[in-house]
């Protein structure tokens, strides 16, 4: 399955012969436009006459869009080689014994004016249900082709920008962890120092044995706590998932909410790196670390 982006425009216009002549036709206009969401979520701005197609454009739009705020647009426009319809000969021949024949009836009854000739013209040139809908329809295939090449598009850019931003983290995993023991000996130290203090003893002088060896038990259960680098492997191995899931998407499914869980994940192991670290090379990789990881939650969220 190709990555997409959940952000996409595509526009298709067709004409629709409506009268005797070619230059009576009418103009229909289709425009998709998407963006982020959780789900799919499908609207439609259509003509009254379109309404009851709603159900089918939906159709094709589940076929080809599994994530993203979809709305489709359709617009007619009459095209004629005036402003106004004109009603032929035989038309007007017909209308005028309709109107004989009901003030014969309804002598009351008012005769057609200009408008009302103009409006039954108009109502008279309008096209067949089944090829409204035909011509609908086959816009909304070209639509949908050319919304998801666009996805296509916006989603091969957001993966290569992703799998820079991957290999930038991995760097900075590799510079911390030549830091780790390191760290673990700094917070031992750290901690035997405190424990001194507390027993009000000059650091030249030794602990007494027994207190001696419960010092150093404590200190490396602190250090052992302070210990990142499980935190490191953890992060370093769901970049090499992310990484796979990128250039290989061979998942039938939408990959956007499984990459999304596996940057929060780093998120998380980020900032337990960062609340765990004492020293300040360690930090600021957390933090660096913490920024990266931003930049592809907001990219990750715009994928399909």
């Amino acid at each position: 399955m190709t990555l997409q982006s959940m952000t996409g425009y595509a526009s298709a216009q067709s004409s629709l012969v409506t009268g005797s002549s070619p230059s009576q036709s009418l103009r229909i206009g289709m425009e998709m436009r998407s963006v982020n969401s959780r789900f799919l979520d499908v609207s439609f701005r259509l003509p009254d006459e379109l309404r009851s197609l709603e159900p089918r454009l939906r159709e094709r739009i589940l076929q080809h869009l599994k994530r993203g705020k979809v709305e489709c647009r359709v617009q007619m426009d009459r095209e004629t080689a005036s402003s106004l319809p004109l009603p032929d000969a035989a038309q007007l021949s017909q209308w005028q014994s309709i109107q004989k024949h009901i003030q014969q009836a309804m002598p009351d009854a008012a005769p057609l004016s200009v408008a009302d000739v103009l409006r039954l013209s108009h109502s008279n040139q309008a096209p067949a249900w089944e090829a409204l809908s035909d011509a609908c329809l086959s816009l909304a295939e070209q639509c949908l082709k050319e919304l998801t090449t666009f996805r296509q598009r916006e989603g091969k850019q957001l993966a290569t920008d992703l799998l820079a931003r991957a290999s930038q983290l991995h760097q900075l995993a590799d510079q911390a962890l030549p830091l780790v023991p390191q760290a673990m000996a700094a917070q031992k130290e750290k901690f035997l120092e405190r424990w001194r203090e507390a027993l009000s003893m000059e650091p030249h002088q030794l602990l007494p044995e027994v207190v001696q060896e419960r010092a150093l038990a404590e200190a490396a259960a602190f250090a052992i706590r302070a210990d990142v680098a499980e935190e490191i492997t953890r992060l370093q191995t769901h970049l090499q998932e992310i990484q796979h899931m990128l250039k290989t998407p061979t998942k039938s499914e939408p990959l956007g909410k499984r990459l999304d869980f596996l940057v929060q994940e780093l998120h998380r192991e980020a900032n337990t790196l960062g609340s765990k670290s004492s020293a300040m090379a360690m930090t600021r990789i957390a933090l660096d670390m913490k920024v990266l990881i931003e930049q592809m939650r907001e990219q990750v969220q715009n994928l399909e």
